[in-house]
């Protein structure tokens, strides 16, 4: 079946409804899938391959189905073929990198590229995005290698490719890389007015108090409609540190309070969540004051970075915004983090969002 047969039939079985942005797409990702599906011998890493099937790079807003349309591609794929969210793959990439040193390896990056092209042909990334110098210095030569080596790559950002590490430390070193995605990815974005996951929070609340029971059960019920229930960790690199939040899926990141707020982190750190992440939902917020005015303060900027991100809250807290901080040293600063605690529960809300 082709990709379109395949998008029919989900559309005829009520399971997706028709969009003429994602309709649009439908020819490369068949593109990819076809030429997928010719045969061919893949010789030695390091002899010349053969002309791999150019790959694709779909861009655009929050909720558009990139996702969903990336994953009908991958299953329609008959090929070595293997698909990770960008984050978790680079952690994947450090890891493999880290035991090729201890290996005494001078090059760590060219054992993992031929690990990849040794045992896939297709590669599928979801959500591509850049925020670290490290990750940026790694992923150009890694994809310049994969792409020499024949593999296809297809992947979804919210960002599109000029735009990847944007205003980011020596950017003019990483400028190489979006040279070479236009060269071997074809640049498609989705450009729907409909964003299908604020869909699913339309109407719903998104800030439960007290946190109770009751609360812990609506939020779990939301994570599960949102992830099937399915993660994994999520570590972001910021400045050699790591900051891991416990769940993510597609764009979704789940963490208690205590894990974001109760360690050492500052703004950098939330800045690359707010970069990484699209919903985050954040649970067991405490009342703030004298005894924990260290993770008040860092509360502040979480909320700063999500707000000016446009990154969708959800989360349970002890009490309501106005009452979360109200005694002692940033009562007055912290009525500004109440008001945008208040507007982030809009059901419009990010209004104007990228």
């Amino acid at each position: 079946m082709t990709i379109q047969d395949i998008y029919q039939a989900e559309v005829a079985a009520g399971r997706l409804t028709a969009d003429d942005a994602q309709l649009a797409v439908l020819p490369e990702l068949e593109r990819v899938r076809a030429g997928l599906a010719e045969p061919t011998k893949k010789q030695g890493f390091f002899r010349k391959a053969p002309d791999p099937v150019r790959g694709l790079y779909m861009w655009g807003g929050v909720g558009r189905g990139k996702s969903m349309l990336m994953d009908l591609l991958f299953d329609a794929v008959d090929a070595p073929k293997q698909r990770r969210h960008f984050h978790a793959f680079m952690q994947w990439v450090h890891a493999e990198m880290t035991k090729a040193r201890k290996r005494g390896v001078d090059d760590a990056i060219a054992p993992v590229a031929k690990t990849l092209a040794d045992d896939v042909r297709f590669l599928a990334f979801d959500e591509m995005q850049i925020t670290d110098i490290t990750d940026a210095m790694i992923v150009g030569r890694l994809f310049e290698a994969l792409f020499k080596a024949g593999v296809t790559v297809v992947t979804t950002s919210n960002r599109v490719p000029d735009d990847l590490y944007k205003n980011g430390l020596n950017r003019q070193l990483f400028t190489p890389f979006i040279a070479l995605i236009k060269d071997h990815m074809v640049v498609h974005e989705l450009t729907s007015d409909t964003d299908y996951r604020q869909g699913r929070l339309a109407g719903s609340p998104t800030y439960f108090t007290p946190n109770n029971a009751e609360a812990r059960a609506a939020i779990d019920a939301i994570w599960d409609d949102l992830t099937g229930g399915v993660s994994e960790p999520l570590v972001l690199h910021v400045q050699r540190r790591e900051v891991v939040l416990p769940g993510f899926q597609n764009g979704v990141a789940r963490a208690p309070f205590f894990d974001l707020c109760g360690k050492a982190l500052g703004a950098a750190d939330y800045l690359a969540l707010a970069e990484a992440v699209r919903v985050l939902i954040l649970t067991d917020i405490p009342t703030l004051g004298r005894s924990n005015f260290n993770e008040a303060k860092r509360f502040v900027t979480l909320i700063d970075a999500l707000y000016e991100g446009k990154v969708r809250l959800i989360c349970s807290a002890a009490a309501a915004p106005e009452m979360l901080y109200v005694e002692g040293e940033g009562t007055f600063e912290f009525e500004r983090t109440a008001s945008r605690l208040r507007e982030m529960q809009a059901a419009d809300w990010p209004r104007g969002a990228a």
